[in-house]
Formats: C-alpha cells, sequence, structure tokens
C-alpha cells in the first residue's frame, strides 16, 4: 500500500482555508497513487502555539479569551457537515484519510474543543473519531480531556489501520488497546514544529 504523509502547514486559525489545503493534498496523494493520506494533528484548524507564547493560563485576560474564542470559533463540527468535502474527496479517489482537527462536537453542546483523530475510510464514510485522551501540559487550557470510544482499527487493503495522537502514542495502554485488536499499520499523528535553521 502507498501512504502519503502530507506534511503541510494549515491556514491557521481558518478552518475553511485549511480543508481547501487538505483537499488539494489529498488530490495529489490520489494522482501519485496513494490509498492513504495522513495528516498532523490538529491540521484544522492549526495547533494553539500561542498558549506557550502569551501567558496562556493568564486568568481573566482578554487576550486568551480573544484567542480561544476564535479557536473555537473555526472548530470542526463533524454533524454540522465540516468534513462533508474530505468525505467526497476520499470516495472519489478511493483513499482512506487520517486527519487530524480540533472538534468541536454540536453533539455534546459545541462548546468544548477536542484533540481528534479522524479516520475516513475509502468510501467516503467516517470510520471513527478518537478524541485525545489526556491533553499534554498547557494543551489543556484548550482540549477536553477524551474518552476511548474512538479507539478503533479498521481493515484497509490487508492491513489493520490504527492511530492515536501525539503524545498517546508512548502511552503503553493506549497504543496496547490498539494492539489488542490486531492493529498492523499505526498512524502516530503528531503537530508540526519549528525548524531550527540556524
Amino acid at each position: 500500500m502507498r501512504v502519503a504523509l502530507c506534511q503541510i502547514a494549515p491556514v491557521f486559525l481558518d478552518r475553511d482555508a485549511t480543508l481547501d489545503k487538505v483537499l488539494s493534498a489529498l488530490d495529489e496523494a490520489a494522482h501519485e497513487g496513494a490509498q492513504l493520506a495522513v495528516f498532523g494533528e490538529v491540521m484544522v484548524p492549526g495547533y494553539p502555539i500561542w498558549l506557550a507564547r502569551t501567558g496562556g493560563a493568564s486568568f481573566d485576560d482578554p487576550e486568551q479569551k480573544a484567542w480561544h474564542a476564535r479557536y473555537l470559533a473555526e472548530g470542526v463540527d463533524i454533524e454540522a457537515g465540516d468534513l462533508e468535502a474530505v468525505q467526497e474527496a476520499a470516495r472519489q479517489n478511493g483513499l482512506a484519510v487520517v486527519l487530524g482537527v480540533a472538534e468541536r462536537p454540536s453533539d455534546r453542546g459545541g462548546n468544548t474543543l477536542y484533540c481528534s483523530c479522524v479516520t475516513i475510510g475509502p468510501t467516503g464514510e467516517i470510520w471513527s473519531v478518537h478524541r485525545k485522551l489526556m491533553p499534554t501540559y498547557e494543551e489543556r487550557l484548550v482540549w477536553g480531556v477524551g474518552d476511548g470510544n474512538g479507539r478503533a482499527v479498521h481493515d484497509l487493503h490487508g492491513f489493520r489501520l490504527g492511530s492515536l495522537n501525539c503524545w498517546e502514542n508512548w502511552m503503553p495502554l493506549a497504543r496496547h488497546s490498539l494492539n489488542a485488536q490486531g492493529e498492523t499499520l499505526h498512524c502516530a499523528i503528531w503537530p508540526g514544529n519549528l525548524v531550527n535553521t540556524q
């Protein structure tokens, strides 16, 4: 199986523009013969980098409130159809997709963001949505604590595909839960990082 590792930058805090980039990457991946395309953690709409740079834990701070409100507004609501174009691209190209999103699920009130890993099958069906079990360090200021419902593996071209978000890949029991389901192909998605060019 050919896998496309889509290491592209989001259009920061712009869900729709970032999803357009995802769609372009899927077209390119399919053109190159990929059967699975994998994106980074919270590709849509980006990683909350301001937390480490602006005093993210400042209490009752207008700047932090503004950042959080913008992030919440740009969150991905799967129930509202925010990923329908990605699902259709997966279907048209016969391509499975693993995509990291800041999910704002309306079926849970729409007021909490989750660091979610969405797995879409080559028929366009959403196979699973795994919400990060425990956000790491300052991530807890913006993401809710997930649950185990989305930890699943999926049959794909002779493999058993599973995935985890970032630090979860170092959690033995999280990994074991996928191993116990017969996982043979693991997608460990991480956020991007600044590159030291000096």
